[in-house]
């Protein structure tokens, strides 16, 4: 398990709440999560050289999180997003154009990390701008060819194109996915109106090897090309909000694929720990001992 080595690649921020400001970021709560699950990680992403952006690091080096790929942006601000809560804890966003992580750099360290690299985790939101995008896909091109490439395609707003989904699977091997982009996917790639059957599609047209569909506390469906697995989901007692726990699943996603768990054991265990996440507040948060995978 130590050679487990997780990057989250792309868009740090903070998360604006009603009580107040949270770290976070899809990518950083992936690598996050991963450390609170027992693995190493790291975050490559980029800060504003402003009082958010050292806070952001102060935090991150605080949970014992790697830092080293995270650069410093003299001109851009660092990425914040407004969050809206409904009364069941579901938030809604509203993204600032033109910030740090539109015009992430590869850091000078990262290039001798790569070759040892288990898995990356990117998005679409930080390939809303050229510079972002070229540096994760060069990224991309640059670790090992063995490792997990996790497209956690996190469809934010207006903030993506078939173009940049499109090319971002065929980058990726690991599909994770939620029902609502599930459905926004169905036309734009002419996938069928069975939930398997369209990510067994996705599988077998871009190569991938595993597919998750998360349904909230419906659950999740895992799909490979020759098994599925499909989890009725957790119920917590009491949600204080739901942000970060696909970011979670992602990670127990990710860990359990490399540690060679069967579907069922990841989706029961993925499960449970977006379950817990949704009972604090915020996505970066310790897990409970009983969580971790050792």
């Amino acid at each position: 398990m130590l050679n487990f080595l997780a990057l989250g690649l792309g868009e740090i921020l903070w998360d604006i709440l009603p009580e107040g400001r949270k770290l976070g970021g899809a990518p950083a709560n992936f690598a996050f999560n991963v450390k609170a699950l027992g693995g190493q990680s790291l975050t490559a992403s980029r800060v504003g050289d402003d009082a958010l952006g050292h806070e952001a690091l102060s935090i991150l080096y605080e949970h014992g999180m790697d830092t080293s790929a995270v650069t410093l942006d003299p001109v851009h601000p660092t990425g914040r997003v407004d969050v809206i809560l409904d009364d069941q804890g579901v938030a809604s966003y509203h993204f600032p154009n033109n910030v740090a992580w539109d015009f992430l750099e590869l850091a000078p360290t990262l290039p001798s990390v790569l070759p040892k690299v288990s898995a990356v985790c990117f998005g679409s939101l930080a390939q809303r701008n050229e510079t972002s995008r070229s540096t994760i896909r060069d990224v991309l091109c640059h670790i090992p060819k063995n490792a997990l490439k996790l497209f956690d395609i996190n469809l934010r707003l207006s903030f993506y194109t078939s173009e940049i989904i499109e090319s971002s699977l065929q980058l990726a091997n690991v599909l994770k996915i939620n029902e609502e982009e599930l459905n926004i996917l169905r036309p734009m790639f002419g996938l069928p109106s069975s939930d398997i059957n369209a990510m067994r599609t996705l599988c077998e047209r871009y190569g991938l090897h595993c597919a998750a569909c998360t349904r909230g506390d419906k659950g999740s469906l895992l799909v490979t090309p020759d098994s599925t697995n499909d989890h009725h989901g957790e119920h917590p007692r009491s949600i204080v909000d739901t942000i970060g726990a696909g970011d979670s699943f992602s990670s127990v996603l990710a860990y359990g694929l490399y540690l060679g768990w069967d579907l069922k054991r990841i989706n029961a265990h993925a499960n449970k720990v977006a379950a817990y996440v949704c009972t604090q507040s915020g996505a970066m948060n310790p897990l409970p001992a009983a969580l971790q995978m050792k």
